[in-house]
């Protein structure tokens, strides 16, 4: 009787934390760049479950190991790209293949993200939603002097007087080169609020294959079906277990008042 206690709870528990999952991808379904969450849950101390003999423990038998709590074990990203939407925005950027933008935030820290959304601040830098400066290949933010200025796939901001005819003169005017960088292992990343991710690996030059799109933005790869599914099932499991829970309540007190009498 008391297991379905710790299995009810637990199952209410671990159902509420996956709606915050699941509604935090679908509140950030339009968000630049943002990357799916998916909860897993686990079984939490298992325990052997033994047969006694009737007049003693000492000819004990094994029955079955069983489980009175269902837990959240991990939150993965799923690190898949998504797709891209040209903007014509001139300060849009997205990233085809592998591989992050860097930010420095305004403590200072180092910060990776997906979203290319940029903007220029006061000075003339440019900056993520107010996350912090958009650093640049020699590690320093890029500070862009107005929007007449050209990308190329690799990066680079040049400015568009430095174009004659269509072509990149010698004597180019550079605002700066975007600095986008790629991880061993994206396991050890670290996510963080508005689309940031952290880590104390190594950066490591991104490759040759990955390519700046500008005027572009790549979109979210949140599944907003499969997140309404995961939604409603997380739901019904929610409100199922609640009600079971009201029930054990009541044969709980049942057996406490009526058989406690006799």
């Amino acid at each position: 009787m008391y297991q379905g206690f710790y299995n009810l709870v637990s199952g209410m528990l671990t159902q509420s934390r996956n709606l915050n999952v699941v509604s935090n991808n679908m509140v950030n379904v339009q968000t630049p760049g943002y990357k799916n969450d998916t909860m897993v849950s686990t079984t939490f101390q298992e325990e052997m479950l033994k047969r006694t003999g009737r007049w003693g423990d000492s000819d004990e038998a094994d029955l079955i190991e069983s489980s009175k709590i269902i837990t959240a074990s991990e939150t993965y990203v799923d690190y898949t790209q998504g797709s891209f939407e040209a903007t014509g925005g001139v300060y849009d950027f997205a990233l085809s293949g592998n591989g992050f933008f860097c930010i420095q935030t305004n403590d200072g820290q180092t910060r990776y993200t997906r979203n290319g959304s940029f903007a220029v601040d006061n000075e003339g830098y440019l900056v993520l939603n107010d996350q912090g400066r958009v650093l640049g290949t020699n590690g320093q933010p890029i500070q862009i002097g107005n929007e007449e200025f050209l990308v190329d796939s690799k990066g680079r901001i040049t400015s568009r007087s430095a174009y004659i005819n269509g072509t990149l003169q010698g004597n180019t005017a550079e605002f700066g080169t975007l600095r986008v960088v790629d991880f061993v292992d994206y396991d050890q990343l670290h996510r963080e609020d508005n689309g940031l991710f952290s880590t104390d690996q190594a950066a490591l030059q991104a490759s040759e294959n990955t390519q700046v799109l500008w005027q572009s933005l790549e979109k979210s790869n949140v599944d907003m079906v499969e997140e309404m599914t995961s939604m409603m099932s997380s739901q019904r499991a929610l409100q199922s277990a609640a009600q079971m829970l009201k029930m054990y309540d009541r044969i709980m007190e049942k057996s406490s008042v009526d058989i406690g009498r006799v």
